[in-house]
């Protein structure tokens, strides 16, 4: 009886760089620099893995072209997060707080996926991906949680790239959907006495830090903007203050805007001038650049709920679409470049007690007061 013959593991197909294994799926081969480059094309089905091959030696001639040739195979995940944040580092448009914070995501992705900054970035696997992130979701607010799949995939996008990697392992992973955050801002009233309990809390900047809080909840301005604001930049003629944020990173668009002086505002600025009249034009206007200890105290003081910086812009939106100031015009004073989208959704559903109020403007009952729309015609002989 004749030996059986065994099996290659490879066998040529009709079409060249396709091959298939003795399993039965598809492989795809290539050369680069006179080594060879395999990948699975994950399919048992012949039609599937010539569709799939078509792509792959696309992306394989464009990495080709591209000089790739000399980025090592074996590029670990930390080299590829290295050339990423280089890549941040170089780009002049990012700023360094933005740079700073995904800095800090990139802290707690390694830290969360304990050995990916050695491991083979080739070796990483979509299962691995979709493991981790399971366990991450777990611990990460929504937002954290997206961006950090966000960079992970930047990181991934590096060795891609470089031909390092032919697919993204971590294209698939699913972003999870954010609530809007409800504001809970102060009303008339405890704004008035927050800012009063501030004013007279009997520290060394009790009364500078209580006009910080009068500057931020009446200019809509951030804080950073807010503290950065000059004698110059303010314009009592025109009524307006000019924004220009930061001296280096200038504001968070990198525009300068014009926001108008709503009457408190300006009567902030007038009473500040007043008693400050000799200084410079170019001596900031505000002497604090934070108050956030002082409105924790005045808060937990008063028994209002703890509001931050940042809330005082949201009041400031509010109080002006409240008032009847359309919300692209409000976005524009707030430095918004998306023609009131954002505006929108943090700010369209106003304040309880104001919903409230015009809710009761609604009625379904017919207004016996109101004429009937006839328009008299002088009878003619």
């Amino acid at each position: 009886m004749k030996p059986r013959k065994s099996t290659k593991t490879w066998q040529k197909t009709r079409k060249p760089n396709l091959l298939r294994h003795k399993s039965g799926s598809y492989y795809a081969r290539a050369f680069a620099g006179g080594k060879e480059v395999w990948k699975s094309l994950k399919t048992s089905h012949y039609s599937v893995a010539q569709a799939k091959l078509a792509e792959f030696m696309k992306e394989h001639r464009e990495r080709v072209s591209n000089g790739n040739g000399e980025v090592s195979a074996k590029m670990t995940f930390g080299e590829a997060l290295e050339i990423h944040q280089q890549n941040q580092a170089d780009d002049v448009t990012i700023k360094p707080a933005t740079r700073h914070y995904w800095n800090q995501i990139f802290v707690a992705l390694l830290k969360s996926w304990p050995g990916l900054d050695n491991l083979e970035i080739r070796r990483v696997t979509k299962t691995d991906c979709k493991k981790w992130a399971r366990a991450f979701r777990k611990v990460a607010s929504p937002t954290r949680y997206n961006n950090t799949i966000s960079g992970l995939r930047h990181v991934f996008d590096v060795a891609k790239d470089a031909g390092v990697i032919y697919s993204n392992p971590a294209e698939h992973l699913e972003r999870v959907p954010v609530r809007a955050k409800q504001l809970t801002l102060p009303s008339g009233d405890q704004f008035l006495q927050l800012v009063d309990e501030v004013d007279h809390a009997g520290a060394w900047c009790s009364r500078d830090c209580a006009d910080f809080v009068r500057g931020l909840a009446f200019t809509g301005c951030r804080k950073g903007e807010t503290g950065q604001i000059t004698w110059r930049d303010v314009d009592f003629d025109a009524g307006e203050i000019v924004v220009r944020g930061d001296p280096e990173t200038a504001t968070k668009n990198w525009t300068v805007r014009r926001v108008p002086l709503i009457p408190d505002a300006r009567l902030l600025f007038e009473r500040m001038r007043a008693e400050r009249s000799r200084e410079p034009l170019d001596t900031k206007v505000f002497r604090v650049g934070e108050c956030q200890k002082a409105l924790d105290r005045a808060c937990k003081k008063i028994g209002a709920d703890r509001i931050t910086h940042h809330d005082l812009r949201h009041l400031f939106a509010t109080r002006c679409i409240e008032s009847g100031v359309d919300i692209p015009t409000v976005s524009r004073w707030l430095g918004h470049k998306d023609g009131g989208t954002l505006a929108m959704k943090t700010y369209g559903h106003l304040r309880r007690e104001h919903s409230i109020a015009q809710a009761q403007k609604v009625s379904f009952a017919p207004d016996v007061t109101k004429k009937p729309d006839v328009i008299p015609f002088t009878a003619t002989a």
